[in-house]
């Protein structure tokens, strides 16, 4: 019999007849579910055979049409004869071979089994096995799947090839945050914005107008909304790539925070719409990846690599610009050493500074070198301690005095203009930057002192970061942090010579210079490590202390005191989870200045988070 192709209904019936007539067919589109299921007896009285490639290929006989039957059967016989696969005497023997199996079928149902000798030339199938079912029924299923995969036809729930390479997060955070400055803070004009006028016009130090000063006395409230979605990217053979978006009121490198309703540069405000930046894009390549250790190369922006247990040093969502390699190695049982190391640039100039003159000034690049080694050390199974010792080489982020010059408008720039920090907080020593000519032109250095401001001191700074985890009474996990950093490259008397602020009080204008090089940080937490279900928390407690020109202002807490440092006081802070992927926070921030004018601040923040 040739191949041919029948609705998939008539499949069984099809078979049964057929094969009772002697012939074989191919049955090109079968369902599992024409299969007996286990323990229902089989609807032929022996297994077709499917496919005869012997059998000779009939050529087509047309049939008369004949008047339709209600019997499924007999129509079903009819126009098989109406394709020339049967003639009408085949026809017609095969309805009275049905209507006498028919016969023999009611008597068999309403008399007690008797059995049947079957023809000597003839094969019965009385029972298949369950596992030759099961190999049938899961045969077909690859047949379909394969044809549907490669039709695309079939499984529309089933995910492309590239989905499972790809890792998403997102997080959404709303704040409410009340800022309390308490009675005795310096309001007379003793806390310059050196940020705005460094960002800004130089500033005429000779007039008669106050600089931009920080809020010290006038108590604020404000919500804010923060924003990140990201993804990385699993390129194969070792290689990843991320990539993460987030909102902020500005470029800010310590905060993705964006105040609801306010308007600052051209967007927000009255219901506006708010900016969105770039905020992680990198490539990684890493190698090993097991217990024993692993190493890696990243590339682009990325998260801080070090290890860090404050935001004393680093702020929590900072993003480093360059290259890390880290690497960590188990050499005994329950020790992994570890390092960091990498090279970060922190400013470029400009291809075109000076912008308003032909004759361009050198570049002022400024660059960040850093190495951190440490280990984890299991102790036993409740107690882990991590430590580890950093280096942090700032290279030319100190101001500089230019070369003298006379300066007749507030758009006239020195050579050394760039060396002004780029973004910064509060609390680092500034200096003078341009070394201006007093002369006939500007009423011999009475008028036109338009002047900008670096940082007073280089940073090279040691660090020593650790933390002890005891697990003990789990879920709940006691932690104790601490940090110490210490700038190196500090130089109390080369900075009293050109410092400007963390001056000491005299009767008469200002005194010595009162700065310090010292910050340290402690720290104790209990409950959930993790918030990962409905009814986790946590609650902690942490004071530090950090002088004026310990660390760099501009990439550390920008919570606490308004941001910077200059500053010492307590945290208190706690965190409940409603739900696994949901939580509250609550934190009270109290500092204190520790050199220069009276300044004290208080800070009450209520979070909830959510993250995907």
């Amino acid at each position: 019999m040739p191949f041919r192709k029948y609705p998939l209904q008539t499949a069984p019936a099809l078979v049964a007849i057929l094969w009772s007539a002697g012939l074989s067919c191919s049955v090109l589109a079968l369902d599992a579910s024409v299969l007996p299921e286990a323990g229902s007896s089989p609807p032929l009285a022996a297994l077709p055979t499917l496919f005869d490639p012997s059998a000779p290929i009939d050529p087509p006989a047309v049939a008369a049409p004949v008047a339709p039957s209600q019997n499924v059967t007999i129509n079903l016989i009819n126009r098989l004869v109406q394709r020339g696969v049967l003639t009408k005497e085949d026809s017609a023997d095969l309805i009275k071979q049905a209507e006498e199996d028919a016969v023999v079928a009611r008597t068999q149902a309403s008399a007690p089994a008797v059995p049947m000798a079957a023809p000597e030339d003839s094969v019965h199938v009385t029972y298949i096995p369950e596992l030759v079912k099961a190999q049938m029924r899961e045969q077909i299923k690859q047949d379909v799947m394969t044809q549907a995969r490669e039709e695309h036809w079939a499984a529309p729930r089933t995910l492309p090839d590239w989905v499972p390479h790809f890792r998403f997060s997102t997080d959404v955070r709303v704040r409410y945050e009340g800022l309390f400055y308490p009675d005795g803070n310096d309001n007379t004009g003793a806390f310059p914005n050196f940020n705005a006028i460094n960002t800004g016009a130089p500033f005429d130090v000779a007039g008669t107008q106050f600089s931009p000063q920080y809020n010290v006395d006038q108590n604020r409230n404000r919500f804010r909304l923060r924003a990140r979605f990201g993804t990385e990217v699993d390129l194969g053979e070792n290689f990843s790539m991320g990539l993460r978006i987030g909102t902020g009121e500005s470029n800010s490198p310590v905060t993705q925070n964006q105040t609801l309703g306010v308007a600052n540069q051209g967007q927000g405000g009255n219901f506006s719409k708010y900016s969105v930046w770039l905020d992680r894009a990198f490539l990684k390549y890493q190698t090993g990846g097991k217990a024993k250790g692993n190493l890696s190369v990243t590339v682009g922006r990325f998260d801080n690599p070090f290890f860090t247990t404050s935001r004393v040093i680093w702020e929590d969502e900072i993003g480093f610009d360059g290259l890390a390699l880290q690497g960590q190695v188990q050499a005994f049982e329950g020790v992994k050493p570890f390092f960091t190391v990498g090279a970060f640039p922190v400013f470029n100039t400009d291809l075109n500074f000076a912008s308003n003159q032909p004759g361009k000034f050198k570049s002022e690049d400024k660059y960040l070198y850093a190495g951190q080694v440490g280990t984890g050390w299991k102790v036993n199974k409740d107690i882990n301690v991590k430590i580890g010792v950093a280096y942090y080489h700032f290279q030319d982020v100190e101001g500089k005095l230019s070369s003298p010059f006379t300066p007749l408008t507030a758009q006239d720039a020195g050579n050394t203009d760039d060396s002004r920090p780029s973004f910064a907080q509060r609390g680092n020593t500034y200096r003078a930057l341009r070394n201006i000519v007093p002369n006939a032109l500007n009423n011999f250095g009475t008028t036109n002192q338009f002047q900008y401001f670096g940082l007073a001191t280089p940073f090279h700074e040691l660090a020593l970061t650790g933390r002890v985890d005891y697990s003990h009474f789990e879920p709940v996990q006691i932690s104790l942090v601490g940090e110490f950093v210490k700038n190196l490259a500090f130089d109390r008397n080369a900075i009293d010579v050109n410092a400007v602020n963390n001056r000491g009080p005299v009767a008469a204008g200002t005194g010595a210079f009162a700065g310090g090089d010292t910050a340290w940080f402690l720290g104790l937490k209990a409950g959930s490590a993790v918030l990962e279900k409905r009814g986790d928390w946590n609650v902690g407690l942490s004071y530090r202390y950090v002088e004026s020109d310990a660390v760099v202002d501009g990439f550390v807490d920008s919570d606490f005191g308004g941001g910077g440092t200059n500053l010492k006081g307590y945290t208190v802070f706690g965190a409940l989870a409603l739900a696994p992927r949901v939580w509250l926070g609550l934190r009270w921030f109290s500092a204190n200045a520790i050199a220069g004018p009276p300044y004290k601040n208080d800070i009450v923040q209520f979070d909830i988070n959510a993250r995907f």
